[in-house]
């Protein structure tokens, strides 16, 4: 199955594979497609296996990366995800090597990712990053980790950045979250539905937009797409329904 390279000529007539059917996401999906253009000025790539699937990789070079993450010369793998019947038949590590060939194309010095200490979701999963040669080069709490793969033994590894090893929010009265336009579901999730849902449980919602990569590199955690916190504390980075929320916050 070909690999396909999205770009502002072709973004328009392909999907990019989040949320294709779900028409809720209309509006968030556009977003995400607006953002994708500006952002291939920058050298963002979006990589697909041309299939109707969730088959892709989103990486870019660190100079670039909304990731709060300190270094130069690496390639960050950005979102990575491979769903239903495209797993379990290298649809993943393809991806990976598409990523690693530009990297090394660019000279670049290796590849870094943010995961966790095992599989969540909405993060890849950090044994696949383990089997595929990556090590854990740098951590945060409450469970970040930041995976590294590097081309030269002497090339130094990224660091997460100081500001995003808080762990927690400085706004600790009620909900707080942080979202981006880097994927198609947030905007309905969270810029919108989740500012109902406080309202129904009359706690005070504060939720910040992060629309730069300067406003993303002040995160109190190394996470850009979404993070919700309670008083604090990070309670998850899902975008589930309100009932989700229910079971994880004490009220």
């Amino acid at each position: 199955m070909e690999i396909l390279n999205l770009t502002n000529q072709n973004i328009q007539d392909e999907h990019i594979c989040c949320a294709i059917a779900d028409k809720k996401c209309s509006v968030g999906y556009q977003k995400k497609k607006d953002w994708l253009k500006k952002e291939f000025k920058n050298g963002y790539k979006f990589q697909k296996v041309n299939v109707r699937g969730k088959v892709f990789i989103e990486y870019v070079p660190i100079e670039q990366a909304w990731l709060p993450l300190d270094g130069q010369n690496f390639m960050v793998i950005n979102c990575f995800w491979v769903s239903g019947q495209y797993k379990g038949k290298g649809n993943g590590k393809r991806l990976l090597q598409q990523c690693i060939k530009d990297a090394k194309s660019k000279r670049m010095d290796g590849v870094v990712a943010i995961s966790s200490d095992k599989k969540r979701p909405f993060m890849s999963d950090p044994k696949f990053f383990k089997y595929q040669g990556f090590e854990i080069v740098d951590e945060a709490p409450p469970f970040f980790k930041l995976w590294g793969l590097r081309f030269d033994a002497k090339a130094k590894f990224p660091q997460i950045k100081k500001t995003a090893k808080k762990g927690k929010t400085p706004d600790d009265k009620g909900i707080t979250a942080y979202y981006s336009n880097t994927c198609p579901f947030t905007d309905l999730w969270i810029g919108e539905m989740l500012g109902k849902f406080a309202a129904s449980k009359n706690v005070p919602v504060t939720i910040h937009h992060l629309k730069s990569q300067k406003e993303a590199h002040q995160m109190p955690i190394p996470w850009v797409i979404n993070s919700i916190f309670y008083n604090g504390e990070l309670v998850t980075l899902e975008m589930k329904a309100d009932r989700h929320l229910d079971k994880l916050i004490a009220f």
